[in-house]
C-alpha cells in the first residue's frame, strides 16, 4: 500500500517574491513616514517656543524686562534673586525639544527679535537641515 503524501509549504520562489513586494512598499511608505516625523518634530518645536515666548511676556509683565541670559529660561521657573515683582512660577517645569535638549535662550536677540528661543535640533550642533535645523522663534510658522 503506497501512501502519496504532498508536501505543503512555501517555493523559494515564492518567499523571494514576497520578499520584494514587502521591499517595494517599504520604499513607497518609508520617505512619506520620515517626513511625517519631521512634520511632527517641527510643530512640537513652534507649540513649546509659543508657550515660552508667552510665559516670557508674563515674566516682563511683572518685572519690566525680559531675563537676562545668564538667569536663562529658570527664572520663568524659580525666582532668580532681587526680582522683588516676581509673580511666577511661569511655567511648571523648563520643556525640553523632541531630542531632549533644553531649549537655548538669549536675550538680547540676535536674528531680529528682542529674545531669542531656540532649539539647535537632533544633532545639537548650529547649523544642518531637516531634523538637524536649528528652529526657533523667528523661523517658526
Amino acid at each position: 500500500m503506497v501512501v502519496n503524501k504532498k508536501q505543503a509549504g512555501f517555493t523559494l520562489i515564492e518567499m523571494m517574491v514576497v520578499v520584494v513586494v514587502i521591499a517595494l512598499l517599504g520604499a513607497m511608505i518609508g520617505p512619506t513616514l520620515f517626513k511625517k516625523v519631521q512634520q511632527a518634530e517641527q510643530t512640537r518645536v513652534a507649540q513649546d517656543i509659543r508657550v515660552i515666548e508667552g510665559a516670557l511676556k508674563f515674566y516682563r509683565l511683572d518685572n519690566y524686562r525680559y531675563p537676562t541670559s545668564s538667569q536663562g529660561l529658570e527664572a520663568l521657573i524659580t525666582n532668580p534673586g532681587g526680582q522683588d515683582n516676581w509673580g511666577g512660577p511661569y511655567l511648571e517645569k523648563a520643556p525640553v525639544d523632541p531630542w531632549g535638549q533644553p531649549y537655548n535662550y538669549e536675550n538680547p536677540g540676535r536674528r531680529g527679535k528682542e529674545v531669542d528661543i531656540y532649539t539647535l535640533g537632533v544633532d545639537n550642533q548650529a547649523g544642518g537641515e531637516g531634523s538637524n535645523a536649528d528652529w526657533g522663534n523667528w523661523n517658526i510658522k
